[in-house]
């Protein structure tokens, strides 16, 4: 490499990662009026921690308790972490492909794959999808150490791998999917290191989710029956199961994944732009088995939109878009393996690469700032961001503290809305989701009877409730008073139980 280019080692992909986050997290912040729901949704669990939720298993919500505790119950602690597990799964990554494939390829990879709009225009999400993304692309390092070095150890980190990302979402069963497909490919199943390796790595993984699965028995089964009755269990028929898939897949690599390939097509160009200048040396790569190599990156990225896809056409699952947020960036490595220009990647100038990457950054921002709520254009209108939480907070408050008597320390309802309204707050009351106890175990029913409700509801008309106003069309409220003077209900909430 000559002197004057970039030198793409991990202390140069640290600063490249954090300059990413100083530019998008501000830019993400400003251009909404409130946190995207999953972000509230993890605000309102984390005041009681538990073996699991309603909707998901536990770990996001255990990782959140932390910082909550030294930042306070804010939309800014989600931002950071979101943050921080999708930029710690793309220094991951570049340090499996630089591994694998060296230190150029790498660095063109994880470029790509901070141009998907997962990773950029969602930076600030925190939810399941995103806490998942590190542990998808660590089981892909950890399945390569495993077989490179025949080791145990390496097995029974894949293991831990797996099990954390089965607290994190149940989706980590697709990593598990790639997992056995590389081990079939590789013929596993003839070396006694690799039958032995992956009964150990199986339960490690089960001992590890195992508390979770026995509050799963002692709650019903709950997310799993909120799974199938959302997508899961839809058992879509006919054509409905083809055009469901084909969106589903389109839209992940002709949507979300389309400005990584428009990068990808400009860091070729600049590669047979400079093809007689570039030196010989820097073809270089690691001396590795590139075959087996080659199998990995092909299972980790493609098993999961073919499993993906599969689930829509043989199941009739309805397959949710965000679905592919913790794998989509496999697929960049391994479609850079597919045709004659998989030995080119090393050789692709990287401040050319830099450049085209700040030109899609930079179109990127442009189109955030059109959509953006308090951007010029304010295209996506009704999109979620552009919901003002602290008008709520202005119109209800005032006359619900009246009618209650003192603070407000319970807010009951949609989710979205009541979280939402519950973190603009002076009190930060705690959340009833949709009314429901069974659901809200950070609820005593005591709280319930000697601090009295603010109710919000989106059914049409709802009796007995008022319309919020004309800038919350079809949301409405009422107050349920106390029925009982043993609760004292001053102050605000406390973060946790």
């Amino acid at each position: 490499m000559d002197a004057c280019s970039p030198r793409p080692d991990g202390i140069w992909i640290t600063l490249l990662l954090l300059l990413f986050a100083a530019v998008w997290l501000p830019h993400l912040a400003h251009s909404s009026l409130v946190p995207p729901t999953d972000n509230i949704e993890q605000l309102t669990w984390v005041r009681s921690l538990e073996w699991g939720y309603y909707k998901h298993p536990p770990l996001p919500t255990w990782v959140l308790w932390i910082p909550v505790q030294v930042m306070g119950l804010s939309e800014v602690a989600t931002y950071v972490l979101g943050a921080t597990f999708a930029l710690a799964a793309m220094g991951l990554l570049w340090r499996l492909l630089a591994a694998l494939r060296g230190p150029v390829h790498a660095t063109v990879a994880v470029l790509a794959a901070l141009c998907i709009t997962y990773y950029n225009g969602r930076l600030y999400y925190y939810n399941h999808e995103v806490v998942l993304i590190p542990f998808a692309v660590a089981s892909a390092g950890l399945t390569w150490k495993a077989f490179r070095t025949r080791q145990a150890r390496w097995w029974l980190a894949l293991g831990a791998c797996l099990g954390l990302g089965g607290l994190a979402k149940y989706h980590i069963a697709v990593m598990a999917l790639a997992v056995l497909a590389f081990w079939g490919w590789q013929r596993g199943w003839r070396d006694t290191h690799h039958r032995r390796g992956l009964l150990l790595a199986m339960v490690t993984a089960l001992a590890l989710v195992s508390p979770h699965l026995y509050w799963l028995w002692q709650h019903d089964l709950g997310p799993i029956r909120y799974a199938m009755e959302s997508s899961l269990g839809l058992e879509l028929q006919g054509g409905r199961r083809w055009t469901g898939s084909a969106h589903w897949l389109l839209d992940q690599l002709l949507n979300r994944a389309l400005p990584a390939w428009f990068f990808l097509l400009l860091a070729l160009w600049t590669c047979n732009r400079g093809a007689q200048r570039i030196p010989a040396h820097r073809h270089t790569a690691p001396a590795i088995d590139t075959a087996m190599s080659r199998r990995l990156l092909l299972c980790f990225g493609i098993t999961p939109l073919v499993f993906t896809c599969a689930l829509g056409l043989f199941v009739g699952a309805d397959l949710q878009l965000h679905w592919g947020a913790p794998f989509l960036l496999l697929a960049i490595p391994a479609a850079m393996e597919l045709g004659r220009c998989k030995r080119a990647w090393s050789a692709v100038p990287l401040k050319s690469a830099l450049k085209a990457f700040g030109l899609v950054q930079l179109l990127l921002l442009l189109w955030g700032q059109m959509i953006s709520a308090n951007g010029e254009v304010r295209w996506q209108r009704h999109h979620w961001r552009n919901f003002d939480a602290q008008a709520l907070a202005d119109a209800v408050a005032p006359e619900a503290r009246a009618e209650l008597g003192g603070p407000i320390r319970l807010v009951a309802g949609p989710p979205a809305e009541a979280g939402a309204l519950a973190l603009r707050l002076q009190e930060k009351p705690l959340v009833l989701l949709h009314g429901r106890l069974d659901i809200s175990p950070w609820v005593d029913r005591k709280l319930v009877d000697g601090c009295g409700v603010l109710v919000l509801s989106k059914a049409p008309k709802p009796p007995g409730y008022r319309a919020v106003g004309d800038n919350f069309p079809g949301l409405y409220w009422r107050v349920i008073a106390p029925v009982s003077s043993s609760v004292r209900c001053t102050g605000e909430s406390n973060a946790t139980r």
